[in-house]
């Protein structure tokens, strides 16, 4: 977890303090890690650090960071345990972007882990997606349904601060999942919430 060098204290510049809050945010991530917390931080920095798509995780164990061999891999993923309330709260207590204005603008959106060829995994859904067919028709694909909540920020950049994740199921209602989970990362967050004819607005409490 300590594979961050420690800066200087004495002349602390604004790369270092920087380097000083994702050094106090991965230890508040290993924290939320249960059993295989280890080698689900290893995992995790291998996923971060990779310079190219990853399509196995077999694959995943040549990174630098991963330390281990494969069978630990497959094993933190099948025993290994993760606090998702504390990933939660660790990841909206961080400093949420603002739009113009000071306002705090969240996004809710879908995105779709296309596993057709998996017949036993469970709960899968038909996935709408667009541009794989002919002339880029829509398509209904089996698939897991990952819908994220992101704090928008001005500018030109196309970053996003992720707060929260969270997987569709087949009995799940898409509106309130996602009420549910926007009041979630709001109480976590601290903000107070308005909301008007045309949407939602976040002021800081």
């Amino acid at each position: 977890m300590t594979s961050l060098p420690l800066v200087d204290r004495v002349e602390k510049g604004l790369a270092a303090e920087a380097g000083e809050e994702l050094r106090a945010f991965r230890g508040r991530l290993y924290g939320c890690l249960g059993r295989r917390a280890d080698e689900l931080f290893e995992l995790t920095d291998a996923l971060l650090c990779t310079d190219a798509p990853v399509k196995t995780l077999v694959g995943l164990c040549l990174a630098p960071e991963h330390r281990r061999g494969h069978g630990a891999l497959y094993d933190a993923l099948n025993c290994g345990r993760v606090e998702a309330d504390r990933l939660r709260d660790g990841l909206a207590g961080l400093p949420v972007p603002r739009m113009f204005g000071g306002r705090i603008v969240l996004a809710v959106d879908a995105t779709a882990w296309l596993r057709p060829d998996a017949e036993c995994c469970p709960q899968r859904l038909f996935c709408h997606v667009y541009g794989r067919g002919r002339r880029g028709a829509k398509q209904r694909i089996p698939g897991w349904p990952y819908q994220l909540v992101v704090a928008l920020e001005s500018g030109p950049t196309s970053w996003t601060a992720v707060l929260d994740v969270i997987r569709l199921g087949p009995a799940e209602d898409a509106t309130a999942v996602t009420a549910a989970q926007l009041r979630a990362v709001v109480v976590s967050s601290g903000v107070s919430i308005s909301v008007s004819s045309v949407g939602m607005s976040f002021v800081a409490s």
